[in-house]
Order: C-alpha cells, then structure tokens, then sequence
C-alpha cells in the first residue's frame, strides 16, 4: 500500500511525497562497530534497534509533541527496553522486525497528527 494512503495525515503536512518510510523515520538494526573508537550509548546487547526521527517529522510534531511520542513509544507492550540520546535518537529494544517497529512509530505519529 502507498504510504500517503497509508499515513494521510502525515502526508497531508509534508511538502513533497516519499516513496520510503526511511524519509520519515529510520530504523536500524544496531551492531557492534569494531573498526569505530567511539563508545556507543546503544550498546547492541542492550538496544538491537537504532531510531532517528527525520527533521519534517520532527517539524511536525514540534518539541512537545516529539516528547509525546517518547512516552508512548516507551509504553509500547512491543518495546522491551528505550534509551533516548537525544529527542529524536533512540535506542530500543524489541522483537518487531525493523518494519514492523517502523508501521508501529509511523501509526502514533498519524493518530497525533491534526489537520
């Protein structure tokens, strides 16, 4: 299915189409990056997902309506563990496949979207 059919609330704010979700949120599986120095707060024993929220998401949604978002992500049954490194960077923990995690942060953001 389409994604503005899909979400047309969403899209109904947006000020062009996206054929990829990954234009709205991205979600990742997280790993271990051995070649990198860098300490990760997503430790991937912890937090097999990584989630960015892309900025036209987050403009819709303004701040209080992305600390919104973050609470109900967090009280996701599916959502076994949450980190927020920033407010629109996440480390989460779930058994949902990345698309499935990806439709469920997509559908709470179309239900708190008003037009």
């Amino acid at each position: 299915m389409e994604l503005k059919a899909r979400y047309p609330k969403i899209f109904s704010k947006l000020d062009q189409e996206y054929d990829e979700t990954r234009y709205l949120v991205i979600v990742d599986e997280n790993y271990d990056d051995i070649d990198s120095d860098e300490f990760d707060i997503f430790n991937p024993e912890d937090f097999n997902y990584l989630v960015y929220i892309q900025d036209r998401i987050q403009n819709i949604l303004g701040e209080e309506g992305m600390r919104s978002l973050i609470e109900q992500i967090r009280s996701l049954d599916e959502v076994e563990d949450f980190i927020e490194g920033e407010i629109d960077n996440w480390g989460i923990r779930s058994e949902l496949s990345e698309e499935k995690l990806v439709d469920k942060i997509l559908e709470i953001i179309e239900s708190m979207v008003v037009v």
